[in-house]
C-alpha cells in the first residue's frame, strides 16, 4: 500500500509538473516572434495598462466627489449662514461643489465690502447689498468651468485607446499576415504547418487592440456619463447660490 500511496504521487507531481510546463508553453506562443509584432504588442499593452490605471483613478475620484458632494449639499442646506458652510469646506475638498462655493464666497464678501451699505428708512442698522450679481454669476460660471475641467482630466486618454488601439492591432495583424505569405514563398509550401503560425501570430495583434478598446470603450462611456451628472448637479448649485445671494443681499 505504502508503495502504492508513493506511486501515484509521483504520476501528480508528474501531471502538475506537464500541466505547468503546458501553460508556460500556451502563455510563449501569444507572443509573437516578428520584432515588429513585438513593438505592436508592446504599445497595446502600454495603452492597456496606462487606460486601466486611468480607469481605476477616475472610478475613486469620483466616488469621492460624489460622497462629499452629498455632505456638502446637506450642510450648505441646513447652514443659516456662509460663513458656517465656509468652515467646512476643507473637509470636503474633493467635492466640485466646495470649489464653486469657495469662489462665490470669494465675490460675494469683495462685493459687500467694496460696496457702501444702504441706509435703512428707519434708522436701524445698515443692510449690505451686492453691487453687481452678474459679476458674482461670472465669478460662479468661472469656477464650476475650472471644476468640470479636473473631472474631464485623463478621461479623452480612453477615447483615444478606444479608436487607435483597433487600428493599431489591424496594422500588427496586416504585417503578421505579410510576413506569413512571404514564408509560404520562400518555403514554396502551403501547408497548415507553415501558414498557421504566421497567421496565429497576426492575430494576436487585433486581439489584443480589442482588449485594450473594449474596456475603454464601455468606461470612457460611463465616466462620461457620471462627469455630466455632476456637472448638472454644479449648475442646479450656482443656481441655488445665486437666488439666496439675491434673496439676501440686494
Amino acid at each position: 500500500m505504502r508503495l502504492l500511496g508513493t506511486y501515484v504521487l509521483a504520476l501528480q507531481v508528474q501531471g502538475a509538473a506537464e500541466s505547468g510546463s503546458g501553460r508556460t508553453q500556451d502563455l510563449a506562443a501569444l507572443i509573437p516572434q516578428d520584432p515588429v509584432a513585438k513593438f505592436v504588442l508592446l504599445i497595446l499593452i502600454l495603452f492597456s495598462i496606462a487606460s486601466w490605471g486611468i480607469i481605476l483613478y477616475k472610478l475613486f475620484a469620483l466616488n469621492r466627489a460624489e460622497r462629499q458632494s452629498t455632505a456638502f449639499l446637506d450642510v450648505f442646506r441646513r447652514s443659516s449662514k456662509f460663513s458656517e458652510v465656509q468652515a467646512v469646506c476643507k473637509n470636503l475638498g474633493e467635492s466640485p461643489l466646495v470649489g464653486i462655493f469657495q469662489a462665490g464666497y470669494a465675490e460675494l464678501n469683495t462685493q459687500l465690502r467694496q460696496t457702501p451699505s444702504t441706509p435703512s428708512p428707519g434708522g436701524q442698522a445698515a443692510r449690505p447689498t451686492l453691487r453687481s450679481l452678474p459679476a458674482l454669476d461670472r465669478a460662479l460660471l468661472r469656477a464650476a468651468a475650472v471644476e468640470v475641467n479636473k473631472l474631464e482630466s485623463r478621461v479623452p486618454f480612453l477615447a483615444t485607446t478606444a479608436s487607435i488601439t483597433p487600428y493599431i492591432g489591424l496594422f500588427g495583424t496586416v504585417w503578421g499576415i505579410m510576413a506569413a505569405f512571404q514564408g509560404i514563398g520562400q518555403t514554396g509550401s502551403t501547408s497548415l504547418a507553415v501558414v498557421a503560425p504566421g497567421i496565429a501570430d497576426a492575430l494576436i495583434a487585433t486581439a489584443a487592440g480589442l482588449f485594450a478598446a473594449i474596456p475603454a470603450v464601455y468606461f470612457y462611456n460611463h465616466l462620461a456619463s457620471r462627469v455630466k451628472v455632476l456637472t448638472t448637479e454644479m449648475d442646479d448649485f450656482s443656481m441655488e447660490f445665486l437666488n439666496i445671494s439675491e434673496r439676501n443681499f440686494s
